[in-house]
C-alpha cells in the first residue's frame, strides 16, 4: 500500500514513482469514469432544453434560466445528503442512489411533456439533478481514491475528460432530436414528444447501467486522502521540548478549502452562464438557426474534452494550480473578446472559453481534497453544494441576455478572478 508518509505537498508535480492505479481497481475505475461522462451528457442536455422551452413554451431568456436553477439547485438541495448517505453505506451504494434518480427524474419527462408544462419539466430536472448531484459526490472521492493521493489530480482530470466526452454528446442529441423539430413545420405539443421520447431512452440507459453496476464487485478501498494529517505532521517534526498537543483542525479552518468552496461556486456559475446562452449567442450573434449553434457548442465541448486530456498529460509536469491560474487569465481575455460581439472572432473565443475552462472543475476539487484527513467525504459534499453557483447565475445574466447576449459575458470575469486567486495562491495547504 502507498505509505502516504511519502507524498510531496499538495500543489507540486507529481512523483514519478506513484501509479496511475493498481490493477485490482482497473474494472472499477473504467465502470466509475463512465459516470462522468453520463452526467456530461445530463448537463449539456439542459442547455438545449433552455433554447427548446424559449420556442416551444415562449419563455424569456431570464425564465429559462431557471433550467440551470432546477438543475443546479439540486445541488445545493442534495450535496449534504449525499455525502452522508455515501459515508454511512459507502461508495457503491452511492452511486446506485444516484443512478436511480437520475433514471426516475428522466422518466418524469413524460408526464411533464404531457402536461406541456414548464414547471413540471422543472421538477422533472430537479429530480433528476439530485441523481447528478449524488454521482458528482461520490464519484469525485471514489475515482481519487482508487490510486495513490500524488496521482489523484491526474485521475479526476482524466475521469472529466469522458465528462467532456458526455458534454459532447449531450448537445448533438439535443439538437437533432429537439431542436431539429423547432425548425420544422412542427410545433407545440408534438415538438414536446420529441423531448419525451429522447429522456425515456436515457432513463432506460441508465436503468440499465445501475443494474450492471449492482453485480460488479468492488475491491476494499482506503481513502489515501483520509490519512491522519496530524501524525503525518509528527513524523517530519524535527523533536523539541514537550508542547501542548495541538487538536486537529475542523474542516472550514483549513484555508484552501474554504477558498476551493468559493472557487467551484464561481467556477460553475461561470459554466452555468456559458453554456446556457451559448446557443442564443449563435442564434443573435451570429444568425445561426437553433440546431446549428448546438452543433457548435458541441464543438465547443469537444475544445474541453481535449483540454482535459491536455490538462492531464500537463500535470506530470506542471502543478496543478498552476495551470489552473493560468487557465483563468486566459478565460478573462476570452469573455472581453466574447462581450464585444466581434462576429466569427467573438464565437472562436466563446468556443474556447471551453477549452481553458476544462481542468477547473476537477483541479479545484482535487486541490481541495488535499491534506483534510478524516474530512475527506464531507468536504467533498460541500464542493458538490458549491455547484449551486451554476443555478444562481443564469437567471441573472439571462437578465442581460434579454437586451444584449454579448454583453452578458462581461459577468464570468469575475468568477474568473476568484478561481485565479484560488490557483494563484490560496490552494496552500496547512494554512
Amino acid at each position: 500500500m502507498h505509505n502516504a508518509l511519502t507524498q510531496p505537498p499538495a500543489g507540486t508535480r507529481p512523483t514519478a514513482a506513484a501509479a496511475f492505479t493498481e490493477k485490482k481497481f482497473l474494472t472499477t475505475l473504467v465502470f466509475v469514469v463512465s459516470l462522468f461522462m453520463l452526467w456530461g451528457i445530463a448537463i449539456t442536455m439542459g442547455d438545449v432544453l433552455n433554447r427548446h422551452f424559449q420556442d416551444v413554451l415562449h419563455v424569456s431568456k431570464a425564465e429559462s434560466g431557471l433550467v440551470q436553477f432546477s438543475i443546479f439547485g439540486a445541488y445545493a438541495v442534495m450535496g449534504i445528503p449525499a455525502g452522508l448517505f455515501m459515508k454511512r453505506f459507502g461508495y457503491k451504494n452511492g452511486v446506485l442512489l444516484g443512478l436511480t434518480l437520475y433514471a426516475l427524474g428522466a422518466f418524469l419527462f413524460v408526464p411533464a411533456a404531457n402536461a406541456e408544462s414548464f414547471g413540471f419539466f422543472r421538477l422533472a430536472l430537479f429530480v433528476l439533478a439530485c441523481g447528478l448531484a449524488t454521482l458528482e459526490t461520490v464519484a469525485h472521492p471514489f475515482v481519487a481514491a482508487l490510486g495513490p493521493q500524488p496521482t489523484s489530480d491526474q485521475r479526476i482530470n482524466f475521469a472529466q475528460a469522458f465528462n467532456g466526452l458526455g458534454a459532447v454528446i449531450g448537445p448533438l442529441l439535443g439538437g437533432y432530436f429537439i431542436l431539429r423539430a423547432t425548425e420544422g413545420p412542427v410545433s407545440g405539443g408534438a415538438d414536446l414528444d420529441s423531448v419525451k421520447l429522447l429522456y425515456v431512452g436515457i432513463g432506460i440507459v441508465i436503468a440499465c447501467i445501475a443494474v450492471a453496476f449492482f453485480f460488479v464487485t468492488v475491491p476494499p478501498i482506503q481513502d489515501p486522502h483520509a490519512v491522519d494529517v496530524a501524525a503525518e505532521k509528527d513524523a517530519y517534526a524535527v523533536p523539541t521540548e514537550p508542547a501542548a498537543i495541538q487538536q486537529p483542525k475542523k474542516l472550514f479552518q483549513h484555508r484552501h478549502f474554504r477558498w476551493a468552496v468559493a472557487g467551484q461556486f464561481f467556477n460553475v456559475a461561470a459554466q452555468g452562464g456559458t453554456w446556457a446562452f451559448f446557443i442564443n449567442y449563435g442564434v443573435d450573434v451570429m444568425g445561426l438557426i437553433a440546431e446549428n449553434a448546438a452543433y457548435y457548442f458541441s464543438l465547443s465541448m469537444v475544445m474541453m474534452m481535449v483540454g482535459r486530456f491536455l490538462g492531464t498529460f500537463l500535470m506530470r509536469f506542471i502543478a496543478p494550480n498552476k495551470l489552473l491560474a493560468a487557465a483563468a487569465l486566459c478565460n478573462i481575455v476570452m469573455c472581453l473578446i466574447v462581450a464585444q460581439g466581434w462576429g466569427v472572432t467573438s464565437f472562436v473565443a466563446l468556443i474556447l472559453v471551453n477549452f481553458f475552462f476544462s481542468i477547473m472543475f476537477p483541479t479545484i476539487f482535487s486541490l481541495a481534497l488535499k491534506d483534510l484527513g478524516p474530512h475527506t467525504q464531507q468536504a467533498s459534499s460541500f464542493i458538490t453544494m458549491g455547484v449551486v453557483g451554476g443555478a444562481l447565475f443564469p437567471p441573472v445574466m439571462g437578465l442581460i441576455a434579454d437586451q444584449n447576449v454579448a454583453h452578458a459575458y462581461y459577468l464570468p470575469i469575475i468568477c474568473y478572478v476568484v478561481i485565479f486567486l484560488f490557483g494563484a495562491r490560496f490552494y496552500q495547504t496547512g494554512k
